[in-house]
């Protein structure tokens, strides 16, 4: 038995991985109900080295501001369906009212360690793509959560807001942007770390890298999970009540291992990503937003071109993609090339089949991307900033995502890209599958694994104040017009509390 364990080897909670997920389950429950012994394991030399890395993912605080694959479709009345933006602002609503708290109550000491206020803008170009934004614009901005966006095709407007997209760019060509000044640049895995780091100085908190959840046995009382030191080589194990599989692209194999019927039937699809980065501060002074643009052709929703603005341990750069690529490996860090091949089981086979032969075109755009040249990827940051050198940009890896494929209605073999949140029966195992925008909403998505495991600790009481002093909002609706003024006020809260106003 580990001496080093707060609980005698028995805890309430064990939290598998160290990313922005397990580390926002970890402080919600801590101050939920301080009395709770929870132990969290992460399987890499360091914490939140995957998904949450803060060069493995865009660090936007995706709010459905500026990002157009979260509205691809046209209603009946011809107008672009912006329903999927708003709902998406909302969840975010919740994030920024949880890290809010999170720096008075000291969980985090500087929000500038994490979060840095950046406009949001929408950026197109062509004909088509101007009346697609110009719509969308007209059903954002109707509703109280976008009424400060503000849209235009005044091309000296646009050069005031981001100058990088006019230098070169042909002046016949048809642009319009939207932009919010209420945007942010977040660092999740220094999020993640000073969650965890902090969860580990409480009472009953214990953290560990280095380690490897290698087995998940269900028992009476929940769960006996066994963990590997891979420093030591040494097996030991634990009896939990609770376990949270927040293992990114290592959550499907976990999951898998479980053995619980719910899930039977998933399948992962990962898809690697690469970045160009230029920190020429010439350029990063001119450039103070993140700029989105139209997924094109083929490429999955967290392959949507941006041309970003990044803030990263006080640093500034500048950043374009991402570039999609294949690989068979589900971790950036501690991956392997067999984790697909391994992953396949009689339950989900067919769904596996089913996407490559009705995703050849993805499959064939991933494969492209990766295997591309500098030029070539320098024609596509061209669309942005028309005047790019290759020379002030450098090619770097980031994140592997994992997508869930499962079977739904009958149809097996659908790539979902989103978040997919895996629950048994019992209530005594969750695993979170899936990718954008998952680091932004944590919280939403967190308080929906406290509202299904933990309800007992939500009932009025103790439980239930805690959790209002944490997310303020999080059982009322700020979606409709009469929440107008409830959402400003708190909106307004916890942005001047992270520094964003």
């Amino acid at each position: 038995m580990d001496t080093n364990s707060p609980s005698n080897g028995r805890p309430d909670v064990i939290l598998i991985g160290s990313g922005i997920m397990s580390a926002t389950l970890g402080a919600m429950l801590k101050n939920l109900d301080p009395a709770l012994s929870i132990e969290l394991y992460e399987s890499a030399d360091e914490l939140a080295l995957e998904a949450s890395n803060g060069w493995h993912n865009a660090g936007t605080g995706h709010a459905g501001i500026c990002e157009l694959s979260y509205t691809p479709d046209r209603g009946p009345d011809g107008e672009v369906d912006v329903a999927k933006a708003i709902s998406i602002f909302e969840e975010f609503e919740h994030s920024k009212q949880f890290w809010g708290y999170a720096v008075r109550e000291g969980l985090i000491e500087d929000p500038a360690s994490f979060i840095n206020p950046v406009p949001h803008i929408a950026f197109v170009y062509g004909q088509p793509q101007v009346d697609f934004l110009r719509s969308r614009y007209k059903g954002m901005s109707a509703h109280h959560f976008f009424d400060e966006m503000v849209y235009t095709e005044d091309r000296e407007t646009i050069r005031q807001w981001a100058p990088l997209l006019l230098a070169g760019r042909d002046p016949e060509e048809p642009i319009a942007a939207t932009k919010m000044d209420v945007g942010s640049d977040v660092n999740f895995g220094s999020l993640a770390t000073q969650f965890v780091q902090w969860l580990g100085k409480q009472a009953g908190g214990l953290y560990k890298t280095s380690h490897r959840v290698v087995g998940l046995d269900e028992t009476d009382e929940g769960w006996r999970v066994t963990v590997l030191d891979r420093k030591t080589k040494k097996r030991f194990a634990r009896n939990a009540k609770f376990v949270f599989i927040g293992a990114g692209g290592g959550s499907l194999p976990l999951l898998q291992k479980s053995g619980i019927k719910e899930s039977k039937g998933f399948g992962g699809f990962p898809i690697g990503g690469q970045w160009l980065v230029c920190d020429n501060e010439e350029f990063i002074n001119q450039h103070r937003a993140k700029v989105y643009g139209m997924s094109p052709g083929a490429a999955p929703t967290m392959a949507v071109p941006h041309l970003d603005l990044r803030i990263i341990n006080g640093k500034k750069s500048l950043l374009f993609g991402p570039y999609a690529a294949w690989t068979t490996r589900f971790l950036h860090e501690t991956g392997r090339l067999t984790d697909l091949p391994g992953s396949i089981r009689p339950d989900n086979i067919a769904s596996l089949i089913k996407v490559g032969l009705h995703n050849i075109p993805l499959v064939r755009y991933l494969i492209q991307q990766g295997t591309q040249s500098m030029d070539t990827r320098m024609k596509e940051l061209k669309n942005f900033f028309p005047d790019a050198d290759k020379k002030d940009w450098k090619l770097i890896d980031a994140g592997i995502r994992v997508q869930a494929i499962k079977k739904e209605d009958g149809d097996a073999g659908i790539v979902h890209f989103g978040t997919e949140v895996v629950t048994n029966q019992k209530k005594t195992i969750s695993a979170l599958l899936g990718a954008s925008p998952g680091a932004s909403v944590s919280t939403n998505i967190i308080l929906q694994v406290v509202k299904q495991c933990f309800a007992d600790k939500l009932e009025a009481g103790p439980g239930y104040d805690r959790m209002k002093q944490m997310v303020p909002t999080f059982d009322e609706d700020l979606i409709p017009a009469e929440s107008a003024t409830r959402q400003k006020e708190v909106a307004e809260e916890a942005e001047r509390t992270l520094g964003l106003r």
